[in-house]
């Protein structure tokens, strides 16, 4: 048993060896995909054919759920008329490890005369695959993990990482946040708690204190309710919030903390209507690159019945 597992951890350093290898060479090539696929005004579409045909599928997916419009087309199929999904207007990412697949190679001549932009994902540089498109990824790797090197392993991973780093920089680019993330997954735990009202999920027992409260008092106050957070009234009326921060400031600014809530809170804060969707509300707290929002009955009501946290938001395991 013990021989296995070492065994495995051996396989598991050898394949990091090979993927750290194939980072070490993303260069300009990779900045200008990105650009090319943020750029498409049509679909990306993602070809393949066996094992590199399975992780082409899920680069697809992955594009596809994170604002990328993408499809799958198998390149097996293509050549038999499934080159009627493809359109002028798509950008086409060719994933072949050798970039000598016959059924890949086949519909290089027919998309260019779509007018498509190729993107190849190879290992071979020099190959045919590699030679005939606009832009190429290398995804070389210098063995496989197979012990007979046969076996799709180590260059599948390589270029599924690859598809994923691509994923990734086109969500930033494209400023992909959670509540876009819930209108492309509405049956994922995320999804269904972004599609829901902030009434059903927010704090009702609001923390408190006025202009006139000490110091002391208000931290008291904010620990006890674990928001990070307490709005400032005087009398009946919110004038204002306290936040963590606000306390970390206070402490350096004041060498006495004989202060009241007045003397550090912030008097503006921002709120939104119980019957808001949270994927609202998570755009408000990134917007503003705040945790917490006030619920009110309203958005043009002043009342304050509750308090949603992004943790809680986000806490949906």
């Amino acid at each position: 048993m013990t021989k296995v597992i070492n065994r495995a951890k051996e396989i598991f350093q050898q394949e990091i060896g090979e993927l750290t290898k194939v980072a070490e060479h993303i260069d300009e090539h990779f900045a200008s995909v990105v650009d090319l696929l943020y750029a498409c005004k049509g679909k990306v579409v993602v070809m393949g054919i066996g094992k590199t045909g399975l992780i082409g599928r899920k680069i697809a997916s992955s594009f596809a759920s994170t604002g990328t419009p993408a499809i799958f087309v198998n390149a097996a199929e293509a050549v038999h008329g499934d080159l009627g999904m493809v359109c002028a207007d798509d950008v086409v990412l060719l994933v072949s490890n050798s970039g000598a697949t016959n059924e890949i190679l086949a519909v290089i001549d027919p998309l260019h005369q779509m007018g498509c932009r190729l993107i190849a994902m190879t290992g071979d540089l020099q190959s045919p695959l590699a030679q005939r498109c606009d832009l190429v990824l290398s995804v070389h790797v210098d063995k496989e993990v197979c012990p007979l090197g046969l076996a799709p392993t180590t260059s599948t991973t390589a270029t599924l990482m690859m598809g994923d780093a691509l994923m990734v920089c086109l969500m930033e680019k494209r400023h992909f946040q959670a509540e876009n993330f819930a209108v492309y997954h509405p049956g994922g735990a995320l999804g269904r708690k972004l599609l829901g009202r902030v009434e059903n999920h927010m704090y009702p027992s609001v923390p408190r204190v006025y202009t006139d409260t000490p110091f002391r008092e208000l931290v008291c106050e904010m620990t006890a309710h674990h928001l990070g957070m307490t709005m400032v009234y005087r009398q009946n009326k919110c004038v204002g919030i306290i936040t963590d921060g606000d306390l970390r400031r206070a402490i350096q600014k004041f060498d006495d903390l004989h202060i009241t809530a007045a003397d550090i809170m912030t008097p503006s804060y921002k709120h939104i209507a119980k019957d808001a969707l949270l994927s609202e509300a998570l755009a408000i707290m990134d917007r503003y690159n705040i945790t917490t929002l006030a619920v009110t009955p309203t958005p043009d009501t002043e009342e304050i019945i509750g308090i949603i946290s992004i943790h809680h938001i986000i806490d949906f395991a």
